[in-house]
């Protein structure tokens, strides 16, 4: 309701930023009358976003140059490519950091550690010239102006592609839809071979036009057939399984979702309700008390395993990417002898927010997978089962093998449904924070903190006067869980930073900021739904402030923790505690954070 005091604006609408604010409609015109398009049903797409909107707001025309790299291995993007021209190759096989224009940064010596307070500047947020814009000149690989954006180029494209296996791609062919619609990062790195025009399309439009049933079937006969195989060989559960019953279990595996993809514009809202109302709340993937008919794998984003508690439920785990759910149930039920019952589920699995899973048929687990899995990778209530199971005469089980290494303590094994159990009111917690998703999650004790904050003090030492990090979060009993980066499993801050400068280390898998392309646009602080990145204006080593040479505006960067990468003691927080109070932990797995309870003790 309009009040004399109200401020009349207009709302932003979906498309007020097109993703090409250069695109047509002659170039949609054109669009349309090309495969896949051409055939698509209009009637599938909602009125609000048609398929002429989606073409012209949603993606964006690339004309390539030979040897330019179009997405890198292990980067995170948020859109997919369609060649419309030309054509390109998919190399699988990794690429130096060289090649691929990275530069890794190389840890310091304890003598350049020291020498960094020595010359620390009195302005906060202080940097050089080389912080804060790239030197084209002195980066490791080629980046040229192509029309109005910059280009990395691979050195010496023909004998890279003569040296690596290759895979082509042609008119009409897809590539980086996985990594766009689960943000995960890319898994292989194409470069355009000659003169090629390709469509990228961001996830959003994507995934409406997946509302097209021969484009979506398509797609997902392309995982299929593409990648399906590779990801499940991936699974342990899997990895020794022989390629004729691997074909047969990517004939049987069923993909499905649960939840929304933007799981954190609900967040906020998810989190203040009650642990009970929220488990509800969550859809629901597999009902315990059921008989088992297939496997669930989790594919990408975080499942809640919970039981019925009373009236009500209470979470006995989380699941995240490649953890199994029903494996116990399932494998005692091909194992059992016949009379003995079968087992139901003894939990319910549900959504966190999104779950994309991998559904393998309780008949084909069995015959294709079960009698090829090692006995350390089965629940312990089932060791007895798995060593008196008959085997045809001249065969071998598989995890019989004299090269396999001894299998674990039974102890030491996970529990049924792929994580260890923590105390039930922790794990309410952190699964209605979200904080599962976090791999280097700031933990403080708050029983032997004495709030003399060192470990503020050895941020700000390290990160030119600004610490990254307030000590201050959400508490459960003697834990508090800092306001801090937490170097996300499903990072969506990295999606739809403009120029890839916020990114995950290969190695490390620390979620990082590079500086010299980061243009300050803000994206990544908005998206992040821990609020753990701030926008900060930067200046020189004597106080000046940088600004654009175009615009005029001062410089503003992206900053967060970097978990003090190249620092030889780590994490400076963690080093500096004098009372181990403080750890950087991985709560994607709940092993990690109970062990440490554990040393509590």
């Amino acid at each position: 309701m309009e009040t004399a005091d109200s401020i009349v604006v207009r709302r932003p609408e979906r498309w007020d930023a097109p993703m090409d604010p250069q695109m047509t409609d002659a170039d949609v015109t054109w669009l349309r009358s090309r495969e896949p398009f051409a055939s698509m049903d209009l009637k599938a797409f909602p009125k609000a976003t048609p398929l002429e909107g989606i073409l012209k707001n949603d993606c964006r025309l690339h004309r390539c140059e030979p040897g330019e790299i179009i997405v890198r291995e292990g980067d995170y993007g948020n859109s997919a490519f369609l060649v419309i021209a030309g054509s390109v190759r998919l190399i699988a096989e990794s690429l130096t950091a060289h090649q691929l224009g990275r530069t890794p940064k190389q840890k310091m010596s304890w003598r350049e550690s020291l020498s960094r307070f020595w010359r620390q500047s009195k302005f906060n947020e202080a940097r050089d010239p080389c912080e804060v814009t790239l030197n084209v000149a002195d980066h490791a690989t080629p980046i040229r102006q192509v029309d109005d954006r910059a280009a990395i180029f691979l050195q010496d494209f023909d004998a890279v592609f003569h040296e690596h296996e290759t895979v082509p791609l042609g008119p009409g062919e897809l590539f980086g839809e996985v990594a766009a619609m689960y943000r995960s990062p890319r898994t292989a790195t194409v470069i355009a071979e000659n003169e090629a025009t390709l469509l990228e399309v961001r996830w959003q439009g994507l995934r409406i036009l997946r509302r097209d049933r021969d484009f979506c079937d398509s797609l997902d006969e392309h995982y299929r057939t593409q990648w399906l195989p590779i990801h499940l060989r991936e699974l342990p559960l899997l990895r020794h399984v022989p390629e004729v019953n691997l074909r047969r279990v990517v004939e049987a595996t069923q993909l499905r979702s649960f939840g929304r993809m933007e799981w954190n514009a609900d967040y906020k809202r998810a989190r203040k309700l009650p642990p009970e109302q929220q488990i509800l709340a969550e859809p629901l993937v597999v009902e315990e008390g059921r008989m088992p008919t297939e496997l669930v794998i989790v594919r990408s984003g975080f499942g809640r395993v919970s039981g019925q508690y009373g009236a009500g439920h209470r979470t006995v785990a989380y699941l995240g990417k490649s953890h199994a759910f029903g494996l116990e149930e399932l494998a005692y039920n091909a194992l059992r002898n016949s009379s003995s019952p079968p087992r139901t589920l003894q939990y319910s699995l549900r959504a966190i927010g999104f779950l994309d899973s991998l559904h393998i048929p309780a008949e084909t687990f069995a015959c294709d997978v079960l009698p090829y899995v090692r006995r350390s990778e089965l629940p312990a209530s089932l060791a007895k089962l798995v060593r008196t199971k008959p085997i045809a005469a001249g065969e071998r089980r598989k995890s019989d093998r004299k090269d396999d290494p001894p299998t674990a303590d039974w102890k030491d094994l996970p529990s049924p449904t792929g994580t260890q159990f923590q105390p039930t009111g922790l794990l309410e917690f952190i699964v209605q924070n979200r904080f599962s998703n976090g791999r280097e999650a700031m933990v403080i004790d708050l029983h032997r903190c004495t709030r003399c904050d060192d470990c503020v003090k050895a941020c700000t030492s390290v990160h030119d006067g600004n610490p990254r990090f307030v000590r201050q979060g959400a508490t459960h009993e003697r834990l508090q869980f800092v306001q801090a980066c937490m170097h996300c499993t499903d990072p969506v801050c990295m999606i739809g930073c403009p120029t890839g400068a916020i990114a995950r280390d290969t190695d490390t898998g620390v979620v990082a900021i590079h500086e010299p392309i980061c243009v300050g646009c803000g994206t990544c602080a908005a998206a992040c739904p821990y609020e753990n990145i701030r926008m900060a204006s930067v200046v020189d080593r004597h106080g000046r402030a940088y600004h654009d040479a175009q615009s005029g505006r001062q410089i503003v960067k992206a900053t967060k923790c970097d978990m003090c990468t190249g620092s030889p003691t780590g994490p400076a927080c963690q080093s500096a505690c004098p009372h181990d109070a403080l750890v950087r932990i991985d709560l994607s797995e709940s092993k990690p954070l109970r062990d440490w309870m554990d040393q509590r003790e």
